[in-house]
């Protein structure tokens, strides 16, 4: 059976591939809970000095899997889920390896969580980032309420939150959400090169910068995922949520209400 997500490491160099290209990389909550285990390892692993993350087929990743979340009592119970993208958050901040994003097509929802929680974000031109967790009557989770506010301030995050905006790689750019910008196809050959770039400094030093910089941020965003999660765990009851959901599927605007 294939994984949901493979883990490739070749000397000091691991490389993350979401592997579900048929549902652009949509998580469902076994993917989820796999992408923090191997991220939690990977932390723990002095060998490996810059973890590349990448989507296999045409996007980086749509976010969670949105027909997944219709059947309240299905495979994703949103505690269960909750916890393993806590995790996910906190490894991905506090692991001691230099992170890059290489984002093609889509980085949406929980993908734009996970692409910003990287330390090098580089996108293509014709990329769409989106926080649009408000599409479907929920609130970013994954940590994305802090790498936001990290990345933009809080007030700019807080309007991208409500807005559901989708940004192209330009845009993303200008607003200082990404680092690099790639020409379309280019992201991965960006991140390679970028990558031994960083192999090719001293890393060491780089990872004491992180883990500086970093150090403060922890409790905050310790708060931020246990507020994120008994936000999530409401929003998933609410009708608006529910006709969110129906919407998507049917491919049509939601009438929220509010409730």
């Amino acid at each position: 059976m294939t994984k949901k997500i493979e883990l490739a490491i070749e000397g000091r160099l691991a490389t993350v591939t979401f592997n579900e290209p048929d549902a652009m990389n949509a998580m469902d909550g076994v993917m989820m809970k796999e992408l923090a285990d191997i991220v939690e390892q990977l932390k723990d692993n002095s060998a490996v000095q810059v973890v590349l993350f990448r989507g296999a087929g045409r996007a980086f990743s749509a976010g969670g899997n949105v027909k997944a979340m219709l059947d309240p009592n299905g495979p994703m119970k949103m505690e269960d889920v909750m916890v393993d993208l806590s995790r996910l958050a906190l490894a991905m901040y506090s692991m001691p390896q230099i992170t890059i994003a290489s984002v093609h097509g889509a980085a949406a929802g929980l993908g734009c969580s996970i692409a910003i929680a990287c330390d090098v974000v580089i996108v293509e031109e014709s990329s769409k980032i989106a926080m649009n967790f408000i599409g479907i009557g929920l609130v970013p989770d994954g940590g994305g309420h802090f790498f936001l506010k990290e990345r933009v301030g809080t007030a700019k995050a807080k309007q991208l939150i409500w807005s559901g905006k989708v940004l192209d790689g330009k845009t993303a750019m200008q607003i200082g959400l990404v680092d690099e910008l790639a020409a379309d196809g280019e992201a991965w050959n960006t991140a390679q090169q970028r990558a031994q770039l960083i192999l090719h400094s001293p890393t060491a030093s780089m990872a004491a910068s992180k883990k500086i910089l970093h150090a403060a941020g922890i409790a905050e965003l310790e708060q931020i995922v246990k507020l994120e999660s008994e936000a999530q765990t409401a929003m998933r009851k609410t009708a608006d949520h529910r006709e969110g959901v129906q919407a998507f599927v049917e491919k049509r605007k939601p009438n929220f209400t509010g409730q």
